[in-house]
């Protein structure tokens, strides 16, 4: 273990920081100890791989702190990157035994990880894993839908807009204004967002003049008013996105 592997295994579970949003997050206290029966904690620096594409799959589990991307390759060697992990997210599929995207680090990530064959034990004894698994499948497939909304309608400014609220919602410290520390280089955000670095450069900048967001250092930003930059991003307060 690290030394911020043996912090979050020392706080344990209650002093999580993302114990009610994890898969564990309707979890009764028996339930929980079955988990920590088969969890262990481990992190990867910025740039390392965490899972290859089609290898073998170990494990499942939670992101506890920092992002990693997920992305596919085809067969003419391009890559997309698909997805990305922030705490609390999900990796891995327990009726699955080998990976379906190339999972990379973005920043120093750490999982909460699970031993996938007694996890998926642990799923068909234990109704509140198996409803809160339930449950993240289907947020994750409204958020792919809204993310087929956004590369086929949204504007570039839409699309970097929402990107940045995205992040700054689930990564955010807590306090007024929001920030939060950019996961992603200018480079990973226009392959994610299907834009040149150029197109994303001009947009930050152009939030940035307007006041809707500040940037500090190298990847800090802050957001004094989350619904103009929601606004910016065509959506709602909710998310939604606006006609």
């Amino acid at each position: 273990m690290t030394r911020i592997d043996l912090q979050i295994a020392k706080a344990g579970c209650s002093a999580c920081p993302i114990r009610h949003r994890a898969i564990c997050a309707s979890c009764e206290p028996t339930e929980l100890d079955q988990l920590s029966e088969i969890k262990s904690y481990r992190t990867w620096r910025a740039g390392e791989t965490i899972l290859m594409e089609g290898a073998n799959l170990p494990f499942v589990g939670s992101v506890v702190s920092g992002c990693a991307t997920l992305t596919r390759s085809m067969e003419d060697g391009r890559v997309q990157m698909v997805g990305l992990l922030l705490p609390s997210d999900f990796v891995g599929r327990h009726d699955r035994d080998t990976a379906a995207y190339e999972v990379v680090a973005a920043t120093d990530v750490t999982f909460c990880l699970f031993r996938r064959d007694e996890f998926r034990h642990l799923l068909s004894t234990t109704p509140h894993l198996m409803e809160r698994m339930l449950q993240m499948s289907l947020d994750e497939l409204d958020a792919a839908r809204d993310w087929m909304i956004l590369l086929g309608r949204k504007t570039a400014r839409e699309k970097v807009a929402t990107l940045l609220a995205n992040i700054l919602r689930r990564a955010a410290s807590a306090g007024h204004p929001l920030r939060a520390e950019l996961p992603l280089t200018r480079d990973a955000m226009a392959s994610y967002l299907g834009l040149t670095i150029e197109t994303v450069s001009r947009q930050v900048t152009a939030l940035r003049k307007e006041g809707i967001i500040e940037m500090q250092g190298h990847r800090g930003i802050t957001c004094a008013d989350l619904s103009a930059l929601l606004t910016a991003a065509g959506d709602d307060e909710d998310g939604a996105t606006v006609a």
